[in-house]
């Protein structure tokens, strides 16, 4: 073993971590498919072999990266409570703001899981291991809106529906018109509850 340092435990979950991360702006920014074993480990700043020390698979890694990036939305969400408290309705149209805006549009890799892996998931076959991380943070999501149950669904397929197009439609202008009118349309009158 002379000449091969062992890496710590503490620096195998930091290095796992690490790639967890890569690989969620990654995948959001390129779809899973569009990034290689070997491309996510480079841009992680590791060796393509460390990989399968820590994964069993790519699909493997697919579903941990949706888990923790809907960890990260239930975060964020919180957040907007915390910044509003006593008043959700304040915090749900805070997020809208965000989420149907250029910003966030022109920043998948950082964006709403939802948008950024959903059009991975849907591909996958089946009982893949991605979906269940997937589908839980989905009514996650849904559940925070506050409306009823079939409300919530609607507001967020909403979102990401609009998301997704000004994404596909960036740098014309029906992109900026699609995040105005699908924000107009979730703007209850009045404002919210």
């Amino acid at each position: 073993m002379v000449g091969m340092a062992r890496v710590s435990q503490a620096q195998a979950q930091e290095n796992r971590q690490r790639v967890v991360e890569t690989a969620s702006r990654l995948f959001r920014e390129r779809g899973v498919q569009g990034v290689s074993v070997a491309d996510l480990m480079a841009e992680a700043g590791l060796t393509h072999g460390g990989f399968y020390k820590q994964f069993a698979s790519k699909e493997a890694l697919v579903a941990e990266t949706v888990g923790t990036a809907y960890e990260g939305l239930a975060g964020r969400l919180t957040d907007y409570d915390t910044e509003h408290p006593g008043d959700h309705g304040q915090a749900v149209g805070d997020l809208l703001d965000y989420y149907l805006s250029p910003g966030h549009r022109d920043d998948p890799g950082h964006g709403c899981p939802t948008t950024g892996f959903g059009p991975d998931v849907a591909r996958e076959a089946p009982g893949s291991p991605a979906r269940e991380p997937f589908a839980a943070g989905v009514q996650g999501f849904a559940d925070w809106l506050g409306g009823t149950d079939d409300e919530n669904l609607v507001e967020l397929s909403t979102m990401v529906g609009a998301l997704l197009l000004a994404r596909a439609t960036s740098g014309t202008d029906l992109s900026d018109r699609i995040l105005t009118a699908a924000r107009a349309a979730l703007a209850p009158p009045g404002g919210r509850d």
